[in-house]
């Protein structure tokens, strides 16, 4: 029910405020002309541990392509390389170089207002710190704010000096913020269906075929040979590159051993 109504919402809403479209054009926005290579995908619900990877298969199998639906070399980039993980782990992991790193990277923060393990105020602390750290990548903090906190707090001017440059935050670093009541199939199947219409806005805009994975056919074409050459007597005779017939017979050597 959740993907059907959002298919509606897509295929209906005006483009100004169509989900898909908008996270379609941001994304394009931020890849193609900020350069910006890679997403990160954000959920603060333990629920949804494994979005970021049928995200990456969505994205990246359907959109990872070099050339356009005619055949032409694409002079611009395609689509860009989706990661990210449960929130809050991913604060004491990778959030330092969402904040201080020297690359832009967009972000997606997804959290349900209600949580299916109500414990205390736990889900208030999460929610909490998912606001802060979208806000903390747009505002971030100057050199003079790290300076005056330092001397508030009661470091000598000279430490402050120093120690207010690695305090700073750029800021102004984009971010999503998607909201639902609570995680249930229909939220989830809306989340889905949303994000494959945004794939599929961009592949439009991109010119591409969102559905052949040519690039994987080759691997797993691959694959069978040397999987015949595990039993073959003469694995010489599969004609591989030095690099793969080294491995393939030590594998096996050890094997046979």
């Amino acid at each position: 029910a959740g993907a059907y109504e959002m298919d509606q919402h897509f295929q209906q809403a005006p483009f100004e405020q169509n989900i898909p479209v908008m996270l379609g054009l941001l994304g394009i926005w931020y890849n193609n002309y900020f350069a910006c290579q890679t997403h990160a995908i954000l959920p603060y619900d333990q629920y949804l541990q494994y979005l970021p990877c049928h995200l990456q298969q969505l994205d990246m199998e359907s959109n990872g392509k070099n050339v356009d639906q005619s055949g032409e070399a694409l002079t611009y980039d395609s689509g860009p390389i989706i990661w990210g993980g449960p929130g809050s782990n991913g604060q004491h992991a990778y959030h330092q170089l969402l904040h201080q790193g020297t690359r832009i990277i967009p972000c997606d923060f997804i959290i349900p207002i209600r949580s299916h393990n109500e414990i205390d105020r736990h889900h208030d602390y999460l929610f909490s710190n998912c606001l802060s750290q979208s806000q903390a990548l747009m505002q971030g903090k100057t050199e003079q704010e790290a300076f005056a906190e330092l001397v508030a707090s009661g470091a000598s001017e000279s430490q402050a000096h120093y120690l207010a440059k690695h305090k700073a935050i750029e800021g102004n670093k984009p971010s999503n913020t998607l909201l639902m009541e609570e995680v249930s199939p229909r939220s989830l199947g809306a989340l889905i269906a949303m994000y494959e219409h945004k794939v599929y806005v961009q592949g439009v805009i991109w010119d591409l075929d969102p559905f052949d994975q040519w690039g994987v056919e080759l691997g797993k074409t691959m694959g069978s040979a040397i999987f015949e050459g595990i039993s073959s007597p003469n694995a010489d005779s599969l004609n591989l590159d030095s690099s793969t017939q080294a491995l393939l017979a030590r594998y096996i050597s050890v094997r046979s051993s």
